[in-house]
């Protein structure tokens, strides 16, 4: 690992760390009864808290101090702007989310996370994911392999489909979800089962735990796999991201244990990945 590989891991885990913070002690004083300004974005089901922007502001504002000058892409702010308002260019650009899984959030499930990942030309060249409910912390550096809490990770190694977890998620649009669906029905006798967690970020970082054999979606932005996508494939998962594979449709992430990636790659072009 580079020193300069090392200091972008290590900024990420900062920040990520200390936007968790916020976002936990947000989630316990709703708990406690106090409400929360909810709007919502591409649809009624697609919803925003005051919280993301919260931790969005906090990561942009330590990105500042930490790394000045450097490009960042938020999901509430947008992006990618630098403190000089440039564009992202050739340098580091930063990708956050402030909170993958805001509805899980919302309804006080424990699946969601922050992520923030480094990228240079647009491919995440180290990042973190934490979990602000378990203070698990994922981590991910190109090259050099990825971690949960310290520990190295590894993909899993299914023998065949019939015995592959995969997980998926939803579009907040119901007709794309619709057909989504279809495309998961014509799967469902060919794996072991099926889950669906509510947050791409962690679903990826699944993966590379092998907690599950494989995860693919449509529809995810780049602040949604940056950090974890990269944990995936530095565990050794197959990872493809959108605009990779035409045959799974323009914006399909997919990510698999390598023993199990070609034929469920073909299964899901098959049903029609490609159309949704």
């Amino acid at each position: 690992m580079t020193a300069g590989e090392s200091a972008l891991r290590d900024v990420a885990v900062k920040v990520a760390e200390e936007a968790a913070e916020l976002v936990r002690n947000a989630r316990e004083a709703m708990v406690a009864g106090q409400r929360m300004p909810v709007e919502t974005k591409s649809s009624d089901t697609d919803v925003v808290t005051a919280v993301d922007r919260a931790s969005e502001d906090l990561i942009r504002r330590r990105l500042a101090e930490l790394r000045p000058g450097e490009a960042v892409l938020g999901e509430e702010g947008g992006g990618a702007e630098g403190s000089g308002g440039e564009g992202e260019g050739d340098g580091v650009t930063w990708v956050v989310d402030p909170i993958d899984g805001t509805v899980n959030f919302l309804y006080g499930s424990p699946v969601f996370a922050v992520s923030v990942a480094a990228q240079v030309a647009g491919r995440s060249v180290a990042g973190a994911v934490v979990e602000p409910a378990s203070g698990r912390v994922w981590t991910a550096v190109r090259g050099q392999g990825a971690w949960l809490d310290g520990r190295p990770l590894r993909v899993s190694a299914p023998a065949r489909l019939e015995v592959t977890l995969l997980s998926t998620g939803f579009s907040y649009l119901s007709e794309r979800r619709a057909r989504q669906a279809r495309v998961i029905e014509g799967l469902l006798s060919r794996v072991r089962d099926v889950r669906r967690g509510g947050s791409g970020a962690l679903d990826l970082c699944a993966v590379g735990a092998g907690w599950t054999d494989a995860y693919f979606e449509h529809g995810l932005n780049r602040w949604d796999w940056a950090a974890g996508a990269l944990v995936a494939a530095e565990a050794g998962a197959v990872v493809s991201l959108p605009g990779d594979d035409p045959g799974l449709g323009t914006d399909a992430t997919f990510a698999a244990a390598p023993s199990i990636a070609a034929p469920l790659r073909d299964l899901l072009a098959a049903h029609g990945a490609k159309d949704v």
